[in-house]
């Protein structure tokens, strides 16, 4: 009877301890987070205060003066900041921007005086002589001085690429690829191509049948594409066209009616990718990277659209999608889609070397993750037209 009423008593002691270290724990987590939260709150204010900057002027009567005024009115850290622009033509001040030219570029310093920007952005062509006096007194002022180049693509994730010029290139540590870095993006490469291509056998077999029994022809299309270094390989890939007589375009807005029944579900799940694989691990690819065009395309871009006089260089810096190998998938499969024109290209193009730049296994990795998400969502051909059909620049591989 005293071992129970002991045991009674022990128990009872430590239940009441128990309560109170109980208690004790959430009155101090009660009181962290009331004083955590107030100041989670002034760390936010003071944060976003200082990331948004309220006074922006624009230096330069560039078109990338002009895609950055598109670009800060749509972003959310930017909106209305915008004091005004600065540039020596006037004229070229066009209908639909909403701010004012404030003076031509030898008046930079009174028009600093009387705006007080915070951030001056510098948009000007290449070979235009600088206000450096002018900028110099106001970046000892605190105001910051960037370069438009840099601005915009912080913003966009993308690459203005007819506003570089080589010394941004041949500068810029980012384009520096590294041994190891290569290894693991092949690393990566080759274990996402052997994992995907024994998990979707089975699909496959049954996408060859569905392929027979709907057309003629065969089941595989196999075109010369332009690899690593500018070198040719044949690339692999179901069909989901009618065979053609003779030669056709290579853009998929001219091959509408050609596509069948099964090759319209094929591109819509991106399934007629798949044999792909075989390509990465015969090392003609990696998994990630820009998209191998025809060598009929790739002429198009580098031989005759060069040659045009209205034009000039076909796509800027373009010999600089061929220093790694093409994927499958890809920063500007992800962000962009099809494309269905030179200038479509071209937006393409900025992505891609973007994605040069900024080549880590870990963007890889994101890219990876968010091409299975697309995948599974169905995302194909009628979301790229949705896009298009809100844009006049939009969307092929």
């Amino acid at each position: 009877m005293l071992f129970v009423l002991s045991l009674v008593e022990g128990i009872s002691i430590h239940a009441i301890l128990f309560r109170e270290l109980f208690d004790f724990a959430m009155l101090t987590t009660l009181m962290i987070g009331a004083l955590l939260l107030p100041a989670r709150a002034i760390y936010d204010q003071v944060l976003r205060g200082r990331r948004r900057i309220r006074r922006l002027l624009i230096l330069g009567p560039t078109p990338l003066a002009w895609k950055l005024l598109k670009e800060i009115e749509s972003h959310p850290d930017f909106a209305g900041t915008i004091v005004g622009l600065v540039h020596d033509t006037p004229a070229m001040f066009v209908l639909g921007v909403h701010h004012p030219w404030l003076g031509p570029v030898d008046q930079l310093g009174q028009i600093l005086d009387q705006t007080r920007p915070d951030r001056i952005i510098v948009a000007v062509p290449p070979d235009s002589r600088l206000p450096i006096t002018d900028l110099l007194e106001a970046r000892l002022r605190g105001v910051l001085i960037e370069d438009g180049v840099r601005v915009y693509e912080t913003l966009t994730r993308k690459l203005a690429i007819e506003s570089l010029t080589p010394n941004h290139l041949i500068f810029l540590r980012n384009f520096r690829i590294s041994r190891f870095q290569m290894i693991l993006r092949r690393a990566l490469s080759l274990s996402a191509a052997a994992i995907g291509l024994l998990l979707s056998a089975p699909l496959m077999g049954a996408i060859a049948l569905w392929i027979k029994l709907d057309s003629e022809g065969p089941v595989l299309f196999i075109q010369e594409r332009v690899g690593l270094m500018g070198r040719t390989f044949r690339l692999l890939k179901f069909r989901t066209m009618l065979t053609a007589n003779g030669t056709t375009s290579e853009w998929v807005q001219d091959n509408g009616d050609r596509i069948t029944r099964v090759g319209k579900w094929l591109r819509k799940f991106r399934l007629d990718e798949l044999p792909q694989f075989v390509n990465v691990l015969l090392g003609d690819m990696d998994f990630i990277g820009p998209r191998p065009h025809p060598v009929s395309n790739y002429r198009l871009f580098v031989v005759v659209f060069r040659n045009t006089p209205d034009c000039g260089e076909s796509i800027p810096y373009y010999a600089l999608r061929s220093v790694i190998r093409p994927g499958i998938t890809g920063w500007a499969q992800i962000r962009y889609g099809y494309a269905n024109s030179i200038e479509e290209e071209i937006e393409k193009m900025r992505y891609d070397l973007y994605y040069i730049k900024h080549l880590s296994f870990w963007f890889d990795l994101w890219i990876l993750l968010n091409t299975v998400k697309i995948t599974l969502l169905g995302r194909g051909s009628e979301a790229q037209d949705v896009r298009r059909a809100a844009s006049p620049v939009r969307s092929r591989a």
